[in-house]
């Protein structure tokens, strides 16, 4: 089945922030209890999740004296913020800054003197803190036929809900600036949610149906079921795959799918892949075979493997003669070996980061660990061909990488320690994976061939430490939400999103400028020219990312190792013409 993802399905800004900052404070070395007033945000399987991590949902503060509180992100009426700093009790504020902007909306227009009205459920979290913050008595509607039962006001003004219809506030204003010629008007709808709207709108003569994902409590995400059903479309608000109702899917040929503000990307990705398993109208099997193919093929590192041939075969030739394809070929097996080995081993985050990938990885551990370690034997194999210090040489790289991987403290002394895995050490995972490719694909054919020019090797060594520390990070930000989840400290998390993105920017817009000077000053030859198109490729890639032009993660993984690929046939092409 074919199936179109929102561009704007999942945690908006305010419900990422809140889910940081607990999850945060969640994983922090602190005994102190870690409660949220209320549910942080309305999606049941999130709220599960806390649970595991020991966040208590508190209702009502009785008997509290100690640990730390997180204000949900929907806010909080200013007298419950006052009790929580009576209980002494450090607060974590997660309100939202767009909920904060009307709150100071209404408690600055209240205090001169004017009448609030909000667009709203007054039962939901939201509109009761903004309630208030209302010096004079406020009134909540959530229809345009209501404005008929107000009173009539003096000094009226309207705030919405932030998560409101756009539609529906449109209407209540209209009937309320004919009731009232002198009303203020602050649309305080949230911009994400205005988009949000829109873009399921604009679905409407795109696919034969709608699923949107999110808690069946969630005041948002019903607003976009209600959206889609109002633009004529079929659908099904679901909040997990064990929901979808796969039979009434089966006549339709493609899906759209969005999900609510406070939908995390796994759950987003689980509702997708099940969809896509399903065969649609018309679809042929031969496609749906091949598609299968593809997607086994990255999830057993396939891809990784094959562009590790082809990085190392270019990396090879900018480097000058000798090229040796048996180097190519160690490097294949043995980045096979130690990819497929660490997922293994650090399947943790994969729930989250790759629903898909963990599910496969679970379903196929022995087949995958019985490969890697043949792979690795190969590898080995090969190495000795070339002479027994080639060998000595690979198999110090691979100890080095187990050790990368596997505890240096024993279980007693972990609690004490902070990072009790060279892995845990914030940003290593990216500059580990980056110095174990120039180790295989620069390093190791030193020990047995003369190498050609020493510029040239240098340039060769700076383009796979730069290139392949793109692919880590690129893949660190993409895997920012699970690695947040289980406490990785990776270093998106540690410097922050748009530092480590701008990092990339300059890591790879360095490494452009460096392979133009190398070729014009002939450290290289022309073909440091050729190898800025996979340069070009990532940069691509990362811009994918941000403007989530592209939110499946098996293509993403597949996108970015194309790049390599792309890299080999060049050099290939390039070997074959010169």
């Amino acid at each position: 089945m074919k199936v179109k993802l929102a561009r704007t399905a999942g945690f908006c800004m305010g419900v990422r922030r809140a889910m940081e900052l607990v999850l945060t404070a969640a994983n922090q070395k602190d005994d102190r209890p870690l409660y949220t007033y209320g549910p942080l945000i309305h999606n049941t399987q999130v709220l599960d999740l806390l649970k595991t991590k020991s966040v208590t949902v508190l209702k009502d503060l009785g008997g509290l004296s100690g640990g730390r509180i997180v204000i949900r992100a929907h806010g909080i009426p200013p007298a419950e913020r006052a009790k929580l700093k009576e209980t002494g009790m450090e607060i974590l504020d997660a309100t939202c800054p767009k909920v904060a902007r009307v709150q100071s909306l209404i408690r600055l227009h209240t205090r001169k003197g004017h009448e609030c009205i909000i667009v709203g459920d007054s039962d939901h979290a939201e509109v009761i803190g903004l309630m208030g913050y209302s010096v004079t008595p406020p009134w909540v509607i959530q229809e345009a036929s209501q404005v008929a039962e107000l009173p009539d006001l003096q000094k009226p003004f309207v705030v919405a809900q932030t998560t409101q219809n756009d539609a529906v506030f449109g209407d209540v204003v209209d009937a309320l600036k004919a009731k009232f010629p002198n009303l203020l008007v602050f649309d305080t709808i949230c911009n994400a949610t205005h988009l949000r709207q829109k873009e399921v709108r604009s679905f409407k003569d795109q696919v034969d149906a709608m699923v949107v994902v999110g808690g069946y409590h969630s005041g948002n995400t019903q607003r976009l079921a209600e959206v889609a059903r109002e633009s004529g479309l079929k659908t099904f608000h679901v909040e997990t795959e064990k929901d979808l109702d796969l039979k009434a899917l089966e006549p339709m040929s493609c899906i759209g799918v969005t999900a609510g503000a406070s939908t995390p990307n796994w759950m987003i990705q689980n509702v997708v892949r099940t969809i896509e398993r399903v065969r649609g109208q018309g679809e042929s099997s031969l496609l749906n075979g091949c598609r299968k193919v593809f997607e086994s093929l990255v999830l057993a590192s396939g891809l990784v493997a094959g562009g590790a041939f082809c990085f190392a075969y270019a990396a090879g030739f900018l480097a000058g003669p000798p090229l040796e394809i048996v180097f190519p070929f160690i490097a294949m097996l043995y980045l096979y070996a130690v990819h497929g080995l660490n997922r293994i081993v650090d399947k943790g985050a994969g729930v989250y980061n790759d629903p898909e990938g963990a599910e496969f990885l679970t379903t196929h551990r022995g087949v995958l660990l019985g490969g890697g370690i043949a792979a690795a034997a190969a590898a080995l194999l090969l190495a000795l061909t070339r002479g027994l210090p080639t060998f000595l040489a690979l198999a110090a790289f691979i100890v080095v990488g187990l050790i990368y991987s596997l505890p240096i403290f024993p279980d007693r002394l972990r609690s004490r320690r902070t990072y009790f895995r060279i892995k845990d050490i914030p940003g290593s995972r990216s500059l580990a994976d980056a110095f174990a490719r120039v180790a295989v694909i620069n390093v190791l054919p030193l020990f047995s061939t003369d190498p050609g020019p020493y510029s040239a090797v240098a340039v060769s060594m700076v383009f796979v430490l730069l290139l392949s520390y793109g692919r880590s990070g690129l893949f660190d930000l993409l895997h920012l939400q699970g690695d947040l989840i289980v406490g990785k400290e990776t270093l998106p998390l540690t410097i922050g999103q748009k530092q480590a993105t701008l990092l990339l920017r300059v890591d790879l817009g360095f490494l452009g400028v460096f392979l133009v000077v190398s070729g014009f000053a002939g450290w290289a030859g022309p073909f440091a020219f050729w190898m800025l198109i996979p340069v070009g490729g990532m940069i691509l890639c990362l811009a994918a990312f941000e403007k989530r032009w592209i939110r499946s993660a098996l293509i993403m993984e597949a996108l970015v190792e194309s790049n390599f690929f792309l890299a080999g046939i060049i050099a290939f092409c390039a070997y074959l013409f010169r």
